[in-house]
Order: C-alpha cells, then structure tokens, then sequence
C-alpha cells in the first residue's frame, strides 16, 4: 500500500474543502497488515487548523447543499455508487490488508455499500404533512428539513460500511459531513469520499479527518458548527460522546456495543442452525457488534447441537485475508487479540469448558483458533462481557422462560436471535426479547432498506433506512391562518 491513499490528481489523507490535504511534516498514523504484522505505510493526522477549516466548509456549504433538489442529490449519490461498483475489487484489497478481514467479506462490504448508496439515491425527498389546525381558519403544516452539519464517528470493524450508511443518509436529507475514520483503519473509506468527490459533490459538504480520535472528535463535537452527532463502537465511548453532546444541547446517534443471545428451542434441526450460526459468528474473526456470541440451546437437542457446531467451527480455514480460500482472517488489532484470550482464559478459571480453539496461532500477524466453550457459568467472564472476537458460549437451557431470563440479563440489548420451527411460538419468544434488532430463524439482520440500532446500554437512535434518515433531519412547524 502507498504512504497514502491517493486522490484523483492528488494525494493527501485529509478530504477539507474539496481538497486532499497532506501536511508538512512525519506522518503520524502507522498503518500495519494485521496478517504480518508488518509496516503497510503512514497517514498524516489532522491538526487544529484542520479541524477549523473542515467545520468552516461544513457550515458555509451546508445552506447551498440542503437547498440542492433532491433528484441532484440523488444523481450525485447514484453516481458515486457506479464508481465504486467499477472499483470494488480494488477497494477491497485496500481494505483487506488494512483490517486483516478476507477479500470476500471486504468486497461484500464494498458491494453494501454501492447499493445502500443507490437506495438513499432513489429517497432524497422528504414528505411534510398539512393538517387543519385547532382554531377556525388555521393550517398546520409540518416539515422535515436537514438538521445542520453532521459529524460521523466510526470504528475500525467495518470501516468502509458502517461510515458509508451514515454519510449517504445525511447526504441525502441535504446535511454537510465530516467523518472522522477510525486510526486502525484510516484509508479504507477514502474510496468512497473519492467517489462522492468525483461524482459531482461540491466542495466542503464532505470532510474527512484522520488523526487521534479523542483530540479531534472531542473538537468536532464540541464545536457549535456542528448539529448532531452520529457515533459507532463501544459502550463506554458511547457515553462519553453522549455526555459531550449533551453538553452542547445537540442530538447524538449511538450504536453501541451487544452480547447478542440466540434462543435454539428443541423442534430445530441443530445440524442445519450450526450450519447457519458458525459463519455469522466468525464473520470478520466476530469483530461484530451483532455478533451471536451467546448461544442457548435447548437440553433436547443440546449435545446434538454442540457436535454439529464444533465439528463445523473446525472445518474453519484460518489465514491471511488475501488467500482465496480463507474462511477466517486475523483479529484486527494485537492489542485486541491479547484482550480476547485474557477473555477466554479468565473463563476456563472459572468452570467454562474449552471445546476448540482458544488459543493464538503460531507465526506472523494476529491470528487466533476460532474458539468454542460450552456449560460456561453465569457469573464468567464470557457471559456478562462482549467478546468481540472469534468466541462463542454455548449454554443449554430447560424452559423458553429460563432463555429468556437469561437472555435479558445484562444491560445491552443490541441484537438477538431466535431459531424455532412453531411460528407462534418463535412469535411469542422473539416479542419477549429484549433487544432493538431481531433475527427470527435467520442470521442475516442488515438489509438495504432497514435500520440498525439498541436499546438499554446498545445506544439510542437508528442507522439505515428511513430511521437513519430521521435521524439527520428535524421537525419545522409552520402555522398559517388563512385571510
């Protein structure tokens, strides 16, 4: 990879006012192969006068943007989608060998993000409503307009997707944007500003701002250009954004950390649910927030369930994410590795049995055996803390209420799953799930018109679709009393 990612006639990490920006001096973000562990290349990071200068062309460009037609909008939106479409192997390859994922699951990202681009496309248009008003000779009308410049903070785990649904929503309600990357992956989602950049998006409406993510989100939060906040990644960030936010009266977008639960009752297949759970638990080495990482399995089918899934989770090809016949890649980050295995020993000291996996593989990068236990204890480590890595529980249980209980238990409540044959009761069991996106007997929860977000501690506010659409829009009543 080069020093950076380069611009079309440019180079530079840093997207401020339609130009791509490269300051003087050492770069200041390492960029490294999560497969070798090796040096890919350097970033720069944004400094103060950086972050100045982006606000500045956010707030000057969003009154001429959010007064751009909506069909301009769209054809802007849909045009960056056929760029990216031409490029994706290439952005994928990008963005495989900065966050380690392999090269089908990047280019599925890449190929989410071309048709959620096209769906905004085609949605640009905000219906108002007229109404008669509460006294004679007056007329409601009630309008949804654009809120203001938008900031979009993201995480490393799907660097290209997750900041891809919230900058094409505020695009086309007619909200200006700076994205701040996340500095593992600081160049994956360069392709997508190029495209936007190439396909007619005028100067200033979208920023871009590698660098240290506490310096500069704290900035761009705090400043009054900004009108709202839209933020992905853990829980305790999350409050930390929250409280800022709050702090200067303005709305803020949180999608958080989960733990999700899966409830298997005992009229399923156990064979055909592992076949289904065991790649959308390792999907990305389970770097998901929406990961099935707590599985409870009814006791009829229990062991069955177990042998199915373990025998399949070692039929998992673990490597580099540029070999084709990678399964699953490495964990993004060495610091993290360390963490998920602390996880997975803290809980074999307490009770939980390791049926495969568990450790770091041997060699170059950040690798680590997909990891199964099973008849872990409620008090462990694993069942009351995300994984966030290629772990999973298996637990049996007795009653749906006894799942159920155990289901709701912690305080996060972002995704779950249930798999049951008797549609009434896969009804009854999926209502009682505490949980703001639910998949009942599919794994597949992210669809290009529907929205993503939590309850409880897993955030507030939704991503995707027309919720997300909202979520970068306000209210604007007028009241007309007729001559």
């Amino acid at each position: 990879m080069a020093q950076v990612r380069p611009a079309r006639g440019a180079r530079g990490s840093l997207l401020i006012d339609g130009e791509w920006v490269e300051p003087p001096g050492d770069p200041d973000l390492p960029v490294v192969d999560p497969s070798t562990g090796e040096l890919l290349g350097h970033v720069a990071a944004a400094r103060d006068e950086h972050v100045t200068a982006a606000l500045a062309a956010a707030e000057r460009c969003f009154t001429t943007w959010s007064r751009t037609s909506p069909e301009e909008r769209g054809t802007i939106l849909r045009s960056a989608a056929d760029l990216l479409s031409v490029r994706a192997e290439t952005d994928s390859r990008v963005l495989t060998e900065e966050q380690g994922k392999p090269l089908t699951e990047s280019l599925a990202e890449i190929h989410s993000v071309v048709a959620m681009l096209r769906w905004f496309a085609d949605h640009t248009r905000a219906d108002g409503r007229r109404q008669p008003g509460g006294q004679p000779e007056h007329e409601v009308h009630v309008e949804a307009r654009p809120i203001g410049p938008v900031v979009v903070l993201t995480p490393w785990n799907f660097p290209v997707s997750l900041a891809s649904r919230k900058v094409a929503a505020a695009l086309a309600v007619g909200c200006s944007v700076i994205v701040k990357p996340a500095p593992e992956a600081p160049t994956a989602f360069l392709g997508v500003a190029h495209a936007l950049q190439e396909a007619g998006l005028s100067d200033g409406v979208l920023g871009v701002l590698n660098g240290d993510s506490a310096t500069i989100a704290q900035a761009l939060v705090r400043s009054p250009v900004t009108r709202a906040v839209s933020f992905t990644g853990s829980t305790p960030v999350g409050r930390l954004i929250a409280s800022l936010a709050g702090e200067h009266v303005k709305p803020a977008t949180l999608e958080l950390g989960g733990h999700a639960p899966v409830i298997v009752t005992d009229d399923v297949d156990p064979e055909d649910v592992a076949e289904q759970l065991v790649p959308a638990a390792f999907l990305n080495a389970g770097q998901v927030c929406v990961s099935p990482t707590r599985i409870l399995v009814q006791e009829g089918i229990a062991d069955d369930f177990v042998t199915a899934f373990v025998d399949r989770v070692n039929r998992l090809r673990v490597g580099p994410g540029t070999r084709a016949d990678t399964d699953m890649g490495p964990v993004a980050l060495g610091r993290h590795r360390q963490r998920v295995q602390r996880l997975v020993e803290r809980t074999v000291d307490a009770g939980g049995v390791l049926r495969t996996g568990g450790n770091s593989l041997p060699g170059a990068g950040w690798f680590m055996a997909p990891t199964v236990l099973t008849e872990v204890p409620r008090s462990a480590a694993l069942m009351n803390e995300e994984p966030f890595g290629p772990v999973v529980a298996i637990n049996r249980y007795r009653t749906d209420d006894h799942a159920l209980a155990e289901a709701n238990r912690l305080p996060v409540g972002l995704a779950a799953y249930v798999y049951c044959r008797d549609a009434t009761r896969a009804d009854a069991v999926s209502d009682r799930v505490e949980a703001g996106t639910v998949g009942v007997n599919t794994c597949s929860l992210l669809h290009v018109d529907s929205s993503l977000g939590g309850i409880k501690d897993s955030g507030h506010g939704r991503d995707g679709g027309f919720e997300g659409m909202a979520e970068f829009r306000v209210a604007r009543t007028v009241t007309r009393r007729r001559p």
